[in-house]
Parts: structure tokens; sequence; C-alpha cells
């Protein structure tokens, strides 16, 4: 599997919609997924994630828009360059797993022995290769699930929950793989989740999905520094009245919160941290602790979607 090394986006979608009567389970969707990234497509369940995904990779008509894989419209040209895992995989239970993925390959008409012992390493199942999938637990269903994708060494990987219903240890185990495949072989990774902790962890840039509607789009630090001109601080300070001077003199600060006497949360407007430093040493205040609260990928998913379950 080589890497990647293209300036065309690995896959750009533009006026997606998918329509059920009058109700559009998904609204001109446009987003953008760089090669090399590994994209979280996030959204609360019932927002449409499965539907646009299905859409993206040809498993359902779009009513409009368009979509383009490194550059290709042709959706069955572009299938060459994908591997995908849409909600929870199914398998032959009587088959093993090597059987398994045999046949996906037959069927695909693309995946040699070679690759499939390449893939069945990749994913921590070479070991149980043998094994009837009807004993598998769901972790290793899902990990052989991103085998499947695998086979054709794709270069865009598109994965619909892959951690859905798994323990902690199982989703640390996906979660490490999709990074692996980034980093070590090139691939290109999109990613629907709708656990916020799961895409915090591991993608670079995100979507946020409501209702169909893409309500933001960008890298991890572009994202949450949409949650306003304010930045919130927690400072601990020798003299708390001299603080409070300096506050006054300085403007743009306010004291949102306590712990104890000298121990404060601020909010600050127009003042940075390190100017509102500058000026407590300078008035002679000493600033034992200065910790600014980053905002938090769940504080902006809870500002732009919508508390009413959806319906796509």
């Amino acid at each position: 599997m080589g890497s990647v090394t293209s300036e065309v986006p690995a896959l750009a979608v533009r006026g997606l919609s998918r329509f059920y009567g009058k109700r559009a389970a998904v609204h001109r969707l446009d987003l953008q997924v760089d090669a090399g990234d590994l994209y979280g497509f996030l959204g609360p369940n019932g927002a449409g994630k499965t539907t646009a995904i299905r859409a993206i990779l040809g498993l359902i008509a779009k009513s409009e828009g368009e979509v383009k894989v490194f550059g290709e419209g042709d959706s069955v040209l572009q299938r060459h360059e994908v591997g995908a895992l849409v909600e929870t995989p199914t398998f032959h239970e009587w088959l093993s797993a090597r059987n398994n993925l045999r046949v996906a390959a037959a069927y695909a008409g693309r995946g040699t022995e070679a690759d499939i012992d390449e893939v069945l390493e990749r994913v921590g199942l070479r070991e149980r290769a043998r094994e009837r999938v009807g004993g598998f637990s769901l972790g290793m269903r899902q990990r052989l699930g991103i085998a499947r994708a695998l086979l054709g060494k794709p270069k865009l990987l598109v994965l619909d929950e892959p951690t859905n219903g798994l323990d902690p240890r199982g989703m640390r185990e996906v979660r490490d793989l999709l990074k692996e495949l980034v980093r070590r072989d090139g691939l290109t990774v999109f990613v629907s989740s709708h656990l916020l902790s799961e895409v915090e962890a591991m993608c670079n840039r995100v979507g946020i999905l409501d209702r169909g509607v893409l309500k933001a789009e960008g890298t991890m630090a572009e994202l949450l520094s949409r949650l306003g001109g304010a930045q919130e601080l927690e400072l601990a300070v020798g003299d708390r009245p001299a603080a409070l001077a300096v506050f006054d003199k300085v403007g743009g600060v306010e004291v949102v919160g306590d712990g104890d006497d000298l121990r404060m949360v601020l909010r600050l407007r127009g003042v940075s941290p390190a100017e509102l430093n500058r000026a407590l040493v300078q008035g002679g205040v000493e600033v034992s602790a200065l910790v600014p609260k980053v905002g938090t990928l769940e504080e902006l998913f809870l500002s732009v979607t919508s508390s009413e379950p959806g319906v796509a």
C-alpha cells in the first residue's frame, strides 16, 4: 500500500441532496477530504450520515449534486479507488475469515491471495484466519470488515460508524488501526461517528452534519475557534485585591468563577492571556498559575446541532 501524493482532493462533494418525497435526508452537502486526511463525519443519530455515505458511494441515487474521488466523476471508475464499510458488516457465518475474504475478492474482482494475507495482517487477524466467523466477537467482525474494505489496495477508505457497539478496548484498537493506515500506508480515511471523543482523538479534520445539513467543517483548531471571541482561563495569584485592580486597568477581564481565595476563573475579551500575565507582573502581582481553558468539540457540537431527534 503506497502513499498518496496528490493535490486533487481525495473526495469532493458538491451540492449533494437526497430527497424522500418532499423530505430532504441530505440537503446540498458540500465537503472536501484531502489526500492523507483522517476526516471525521460527525453528527447525532438520525442526522443523515449513513444516507450521505450511501449516496457518496453510489449505493443509492443522488437527487442532485456531484461526487468526485481523486478528480474522477464516474461512479464506476471511482470504485477502483474506494474501500467501504457501511453499517454493521455481515459475513457468511459458516466460513472462515480467510474464505469470507476470498468470496469478497472474487465478487469484487479485486484482491489476490497475497492481498488477503496482507489485509489480515494489517487488522491483526492473521492468526485467526482459519476460524469460522460465526465465533468472532463484534470487535473482530469490525476488523474483518475493515480488512474486506482494504482488499484491492484502495486509496480512500469510507467507514460508517466502525466503532459502533465496541467496548473501550475494541474502540481503541480500531482507532489505532485507522491512524496507522493513514500514517504508515498513506491512505485517506473518511469515518462517520456520533461519538465525539472518538473523532476528537483520531481525526485531523471534521465535518458536523445535523438534519442533513453540514453545519461546520474544518480542522480541529478552526472549529474550536468558532466558539467565540471570549477565552476562559484559570488564574492563581498571590494577592487577589491587587489582581482585581489590574483587571480594572486592563479592561476586558471578567471573573466568572472562583476556587479558593487565591484562585479564579476569568473570561477574556479583547485581551490575550500573555497580555494579562504581563500586566499582572508589571503591577507587582505574583502569578502562580495561568491555564487557558480550551474549547471542546462537544461545546461546538452542542452549539450547532438540534436537540430534537433527527429523521434521516
